[in-house]
């Protein structure tokens, strides 16, 4: 039981590890009967009168993306935990006493097997299906997983790490590219936002559970036991994702038109075939899918020779290492020893973690809140300035007030400009640099585009890990303002290149693209204030579909109920 100061004890650890165990399985118990074929919830109040509660298309098709996005709470678990298993003594021990450079590549080589699982899961999420890839990418996590819970020594630690990375890397990445394609374009961003949500909650039982095994336990089962908790939210996932429906996007790639009008029609309309939004929806999927065929077959050269195309895949890798520059993973990963420079001990720092964690979950939520309703770019901009602005005050509170100075204020100072920082990066910039990259290609390329974008985020994150610990012993305090002055840059960036992409259908993205110039700002390009406009207009019939595509997707009948707009 959680008493003064978090301490636990071994049976306090074991009820708290059991409870989480049981929330777990109540989670799914309520998720997995909702997402059934219709999105009805069926209850049966007598054997001859059955209620059927009928949730909305949008929070069916919301609560399917919730549950795909449960790897990303493996995700936000292992990065987290990873801080209160480097200190644990025995973990030093059973490791050979790890220098700096060892625990740097420990922490690492989850970064790199990330990085390494990009080089082909996107072409394995086209071949096999969104679903398939991410229970292969469950699998692969549950054996990484095993391995540093069973760690020997320190070359288990590695592989372990490794292979654990790799399947975050693929859960992380298919996640969002899952929740865009099954997402009505208004809620599309609040549906690829929760990958950093889930993160977050993964982070926040990672505190707690690392707070309390640190102090309640001792020897191997001070970390084996995190770490093999670990594997807990993995499993369901592993399980039950099959019963998700398939992406419709990926279907209509693969000529499987009847099933993506069927799942379309289970997403967005109660499983209705005929309703007029999930048929205008289908023919613009099938129109942009032979659109994209007619163009070229060869999606790599799609998306490095399409002038527009390439654009995206720059835009999107800017995204992800501008996020390692705000200096997010630094923080994560080397709180103990910043909070150590200025006079917090390393349990002091692991309880403040927690209360960082809550305040990232309350952040996030913000984001899923207003993604929609302000859209991508402000945020993101805005988000990257203040970034910068709390790494300036958090330098000079550093540099004015080290640790030897004794300075209570200074620390209490310094802890608030981290939880600040914290809050802004949670809700205006972690969520979105997910949520953007994973929605500006079309279907052809979205998945190895997304792969290369995510590669760029792990390989980012692995040299911040990498450098860090060498930046501190050679420049100390002076290494924030990197940070400091990356924040503002990343914003004046993004100001410049970064288009808005809220409410637009992914079908439409490529000609938006298009006639979106290169400098941004002062752009005449319509982007929708509502993001249920287009949405509406889809209902009616309004359908986007390209000269060349009308005669081939659409017959008589339908050209006639359907308008022709583009």
């Amino acid at each position: 039981m959680l008493g003064r100061g978090y301490i636990i004890g071994e049976r306090g650890l074991a009820r708290n590890t059991a409870t989480l165990c049981f929330a777990f399985a109540i989670v799914f118990a309520f998720v997995v009967p909702i997402l059934s074929p219709q999105g009805r919830w069926h209850t049966r109040t007598s054997r001859k009168s059955p209620t059927v509660m009928v949730l909305s298309p949008k929070v069916y098709t919301w609560l399917c993306g919730l549950f795909a996005a449960l790897g990303s709470v493996t995700f936000g678990y292992d990065l987290g935990i990873i801080a209160s298993i480097l200190p644990a003594e025995d973990f030093i021990a059973t490791t050979g006493n790890p220098d700096s450079t060892a625990q740097g590549l420990i922490v690492g080589c989850l970064l790199l097997g990330a990085f390494a699982s990009n080089i082909y899961v996107g072409n394995l999420a086209d071949m096999v299906g969104r679903r398939v890839a991410i229970l292969a990418g469950c699998i692969v996590f549950l054996l990484g997983g095993g391995i540093q819970a069973g760690a020997q020594n320190i070359h288990y630690m590695y592989g372990g790490r490794f292979l654990a990375g790799m399947g975050i890397g693929m859960l992380a990445m298919l996640a969002p590219l899952y929740q865009a394609e099954i997402a009505h374009p208004s809620i599309r961003g609040r549906l690829t936002t929760l990958q950093q949500f889930m993160l977050g909650i993964g982070a926040l039982i990672a505190s707690f559970i690392g707070y309390g095994c640190y102090h309640g336990l001792s020897g191997q089962a001070q970390w084996r036991v995190p770490l093999a908790i670990q594997l807990l939210p993995a499993l369901p996932l592993a399980f039950f994702i099959l019963l998700l429906p398939e992406s419709p996007r990926y279907l209509a790639m693969k000529d499987r038109n009847e099933e993506a009008l069927r799942v379309l029609a289970r997403l967005h309309a109660h499983g209705d075939i005929h309703d007029s939004f999930v048929v205008s929806e289908h023919r613009e999927i099938l129109a942009q899918v032979q659109i994209e065929r007619q163009e070229t077959r060869d999606a790599w050269a799609q998306l490095f020779l399409v002038k527009s195309n390439f654009r995206r895949l720059l835009l999107g890798v800017a995204i992800q290492f501008s996020i390692q520059l705000t200096g997010v993973s630094v923080i994560q990963y080397y709180a103990p020893l910043i909070f150590e420079s200025i006079g917090i001990d390393t349990s002091t720092t692991l309880g403040l973690q927690s209360g960082n964690s809550v305040i990232a979950l309350i952040g996030e939520a913000c984001c899923i809140w207003f993604i929609d309703r302000l859209g991508r770019r402000g945020p993101f901009i805005w988000g990257n300035a203040l970034s910068g602005l709390t790494f300036v005050i958090g330098t000079i509170i550093i540099a004015v007030y080290p640790a030897s100075t004794n300075n209570h204020n200074a620390s209490r100072a310094f802890v608030a400009m981290t939880w600040l920082f914290n809050l802004v990066f949670s809700s205006c910039l972690g969520p979105l640099s997910w949520a953007i990259p994973v929605e500006m290609f079309n279907s052809a390329t979205r998945a190895r585009a997304t792969a290369i974008t995510s590669s760029a985020a792990w390989i980012s994150n692995f040299m911040i890990a990498q450098v860090s610990p060498i930046a501190f012993d050679r420049v100390g305090w002076k290494y924030y303002i990197v940070f400091a002055i990356c924040g503002f840059s990343n914003a004046l960036f993004f100001w410049a290149f970064l288009p808005e992409t809220k409410g637009i259908p992914l079908e439409e993205l490529d000609t938006y693209f298009e006639g979106m110039p290169i400098f941004v700002p002062g752009s005449k390009v319509h982007v929708p204030e509502d993001p249920n406009q287009r949405e509406e207009e889809l209902r009616q019939g309004k359908v986007m579909v390209p000269e060349r595509a009308e005669s081939d997707i659409l017959d008589e009948k339908e050209k006639a109920t359907i308008e022709h707009v583009a």
